[in-house]
């Protein structure tokens, strides 16, 4: 069954699934986040989309809808400090087993967003590239996992004023490297993540 937005609701229809997602691989501060969700097999909506493509407020909208309709959801954080110490891809890996692991109820199958993940806990699941444009479930955890996120880094950004956290949430834009450049880091960035523009200049 498909919604408006040509959403999959499911891979296996004989089997509980649970989507699972991550928000802010690319960011140069803030924690990773990642959601599980597991949805109704009739869930739809006319919004849900994959979290990127949708904006601000059509993410919150249905934040509050996926916790109240969905079957189970949790969303876990990776700290900064993890990321830099077992790396962004471990790190998203990581927080996306945390989020299954906090589910009320127990998949039998797991959509992962991507192409990377690592078995654990004898569950079986798929990768799915582009998943969140494909399957409800995954789309549901990509907006948790985003406005969680975006929460947190507002309120950050209201303990470091000069990062403009709370427009570019951490990301490589121009006025956060010239931020970091005046003011340097904070313990709230990645250490392990090179940007170019901040390599002392040869000349």
């Amino acid at each position: 069954m498909r919604n408006e937005t040509h959403l999959l609701s499911h891979l296996h229809p004989d089997l509980v699934e649970a989507g699972c997602d991550e928000a802010g691989r690319g960011p140069l501060a803030g924690p990773v986040y990642a959601a599980a969700v597991i949805l109704p097999k009739d869930f739809h909506h006319p919004l849900l989309n994959d979290s990127k493509k949708m904006t601000e407020k059509a993410r919150e909208t249905l934040r509050p809808i996926i916790e109240q309709e969905a079957l189970a959801w949790a969303v876990e954080e990776v700290s900064a400090e993890e990321i830099d110490t077992i790396n962004i891809l471990n790190a998203s890996i990581a927080g996306m087993q945390r989020a299954v692991r906090r589910l009320g109820i127990k998949p039998e199958f797991l959509l992962i967003d991507g192409n990377r993940f690592k078995p654990f806990d004898g569950y079986r699941y798929q990768c799915i590239v582009k998943g969140d444009a494909k399957f409800a479930s995954i789309a549901a955890a990509s907006v948790l996992a985003k406005t969680y996120r975006d929460e947190h880094m507002r309120r950050l950004a209201e303990q470091y004023p000069q990062y403009g956290w709370e427009r570019n949430m951490g990301y490589p834009t121009k006025e956060h490297i010239e931020a970091i450049r005046m003011h340097g880091y904070t313990p709230h960035h990645r250490k392990s993540f090179n940007v170019k523009e901040l390599e002392p200049t040869l000349f």
